[in-house]
Order: structure tokens, then C-alpha cells, then sequence
């Protein structure tokens, strides 16, 4: 032991005197008990939270608690058991460059076993919130926000760390916030589009004005059901099956129409002109009749039939329904023009078309004959 602490004395402090022998021996005894203090004291947390915290958590209707008990419990072991490390070791009356190179890499691991506790804590937060979406219409969507939030953060601790661990080294914070930003700028403009793309995605997935699985309808009159919804576009399956690929900054700066929110029931609509000698009443009770008869058309909203103008040639109306479905909308709406055809044939109700009258004028001579 003499021979271990007559090493150590020469490595650091050339001392000559027994007397520096055994305040060595002091201190390395009182840096073993601050390690021990310290390592019994995480033993002793763990403990606390493992059984009273356990207990604790069952008062609640969550398992959010439960969840980041078992997450948190080893990293604050290993947190509390390097504190002791770096608190012993800084104890020492080693020399100061030694002092400055060991403590330094006790406190960068002090300060990655930190964030790495905030990290899985978040991490698990996530997890539990997509767990309690498994059956939610929008799981989906949210399962797709896990990944990039991830990064989002764990660059967010990643930068905080560093300005820590750069702070600790008495090292200039402000030249490297001033060359980020600089940098991040120069990015930023390089890359304003896709930028622009990536916060309207996270915009879209945020506001939700539509889901995976909708159909939505887009100012230019294209129809078309959500496939996917990425960071810089979306992708819409056409009637036709084709896919459209658009960026998502022209869906967040464009009206569109999301025909299955809040319900999915759509309005259907069929214009059809009868002649003028017919009968109005009658041609409204038939046209709801027929609306009625037809399985697909929902009762709430009633079927509406509104006689809108005059034609050249013909009566207008106007029929409205409501289907519960929108992809079935065109079907129901060739079910219901045929039994319209049909009906108004058997009730010899007229369906015009135009006519136009044309007279023809004897042409006069310019001058009269003698």
C-alpha cells in the first residue's frame, strides 16, 4: 500500500516527508467515501422508486407512469454513481492538467448519462401516446411523426450537450452559435423550397385537415383518396388509380375539400328538366320516391328536391341526396337517373329537349319591279 501511494506521490506531487504519505492516504480515503456515499445513495434511490414508486403508480389510471419508472430507474443509478465518480475524483489534490483531463471526461460522461435519461423518457412518452392510437382512425399519421420527432430531439439534446460540455472547457459558446447560424442561414436559403415543403408537411400532420384513408377534393376539381402523407409531399390515388404526387406547401396555401369530415355522408346531385305542361307536385313526390326506394340514399339528410328556373324549353329541377359513402356517389347517382328515365316514362312525365324555331323570311327585291 506505502508502494501504491509512494507511485501516486511521484506522479503528482513530488513530496518527500511520511507526513505526505499519509495525507494522501487521507485523501484517497475520503475519495472513496464520497464514491461510496454516492454509490450506495443510487442503490438507495433505485430502491425507493422501484418499490414505493411502483405503489405509487398503481393510484393512476395511466401505465404512462409505470412506464418511464422502468425507463428512468437505471439511468439515475448510473447518474447518481458517476456524480460520486466526478465529485470524488475532483477531491484530489492532483495536478491540474491531470485534473482538468480526468474530470473532464467524468463530466462528459456525466452529461451524456443526463440526456441519455431525458432521451429515453421522451422516447418513451411516444411510445406510450402511439399505443393508445392503435385503433384510432389517425394511428397511422402518428406512427409516421415518431421517427422525425425522434431526430428533432435528439438533436435538440445532442447541441445542448455539446454547448454544456463546451461551457465546462471554458470554451467561446458565442463563435460557435454565431458560425450554426451562419451555416443554418446559408442552409436555409440554399434549400428554401424543400424547407418549405417540410414545415408544411409537419403542418399538415399537425393541424390535420386530413387523414390516410380520406378523400378529399382539390381546388382544381381533381378528386382523389389520401395514400400517404410524407415530410415534403403528399400522395393522392385518383379516381383513375393513379397516383398524384403533390408537394405538401400547394396543399397547405390551396382550399381543398375533405368529403369524409366530419361525416362521411356526400351530397349527391342531379339537374333534370320537364316540360312545361307538367305537374310540379307531381314531379317532386316522384323524385323522392324514387330516392327512397334506393337503399344507398341515407334519411338524415332528407332528399331535396328545389325548382330552380325557367329553361328555354324546359322546367328545372334540381335533386339532392345524401349518400354514406363518397366513393360510392357516381353509382348511386346512375342508379337513380335510370329509375328517373324510367318513372317519368310510366307517368308520361316529359323530358324535353331544346327547340329551336327558325323562320325563314322571303327575301323583297331592292327595287320593285314595273
Amino acid at each position: 500500500m506505502l508502494n501504491l501511494l509512494y507511485f501516486i506521490q511521484g506522479l503528482f506531487h513530488p513530496l518527500e516527508s511520511d507526513g505526505a504519505v499519509l495525507f494522501w492516504a487521507k485523501e484517497l480515503l475520503s475519495a472513496l467515501l464520497i464514491l461510496s456515499i454516492f454509490w450506495m445513495l443510487g442503490q438507495l434511490v433505485s430502491a425507493i422508486l422501484i418499490k414505493w414508486g411502483t405503489r405509487l403508480t398503481r393510484f393512476t389510471a395511466t401505465d404512462l407512469d409505470d412506464r418511464l419508472l422502468q425507463r428512468v430507474v437505471p439511468h439515475v443509478s448510473r447518474l447518481l454513481t458517476m456524480l460520486g465518480f466526478y465529485l470524488a475524483f475532483r477531491s484530489l489534490p492532483l495536478h491540474e492538467k491531470i485534473l482538468m483531463v480526468f474530470s473532464g471526461v467524468l463530466f462528459i460522461a456525466l452529461v451524456i448519462i443526463v440526456f441519455n435519461l431525458v432521451y429515453h423518457a421522451f422516447d418513451e412518452l411516444l411510445k406510450w401516446y402511439i399505443s393508445g392510437r392503435q385503433g384510432g382512425i389517425d394511428a397511422q399519421m402518428s406512427r409516421q411523426m415518431v421517427p422525425v420527432a425522434e431526430k428533432v430531439v435528439s438533436l435538440f439534446l445532442m447541441g445542448t450537450a455539446l454547448i454544456f460540455i463546451l461551457r465546462h472547457f471554458n470554451y467561446d459558446i458565442f463563435s460557435l452559435v454565431t458560425a450554426l447560424g451562419i451555416g443554418s442561414l446559408a442552409i436555409g436559403l440554399a434549400a428554401k423550397d424543400t424547407l418549405a415543403h417540410m414545415i408544411s408537411g409537419f403542418t399538415l400532420m399537425l393541424d390535420r385537415p386530413f387523414l390516410i384513408g380520406d378523400r378529399i377534393k382539390l381546388a382544381s376539381g381533381l378528386v382523389g383518396d389520401v395514400v400517404d402523407i410524407g415530410l415534403r409531399s403528399t400522395k393522392i390515388q385518383g379516381l383513375d388509380s393513379t397516383v398524384m404526387i403533390i408537394p405538401n406547401s400547394d396543399l397547405c396555401n390551396s382550399a381543398l375539400i375533405n368529403m369524409v369530415r366530419p361525416t362521411m355522408v356526400t351530397q349527391g346531385r342531379i339537374t333534370v328538366g320537364v316540360g312545361y305542361g307538367s305537374d310540379m307536385d307531381q314531379v317532386k313526390a316522384l323524385l323522392l320516391e324514387i330516392a327512397r326506394e334506393n337503399d344507398e340514399v341515407v334519411a338524415e339528410p332528407a332528399p331535396l328536391v328545389l325548382f330552380t328556373s325557367f329553361g328555354d324549353s324546359a322546367l328545372n329541377v334540381l335533386f339532392l341526396f345524401w349518400v354514406g359513402d363518397p366513393a360510392r356517389i357516381g353509382l348511386v347517382t346512375d342508379q337513380l337517373n335510370c329509375a328517373i328515365l324510367r318513372r317519368f316514362r310510366e307517368e308520361h312525365i316529359e323530358i324535353p329537349f331544346p327547340i329551336r324555331t327558325v323562320i325563314m323570311e322571303k327575301e323583297q327585291p331592292l327595287c320593285p319591279t314595273e
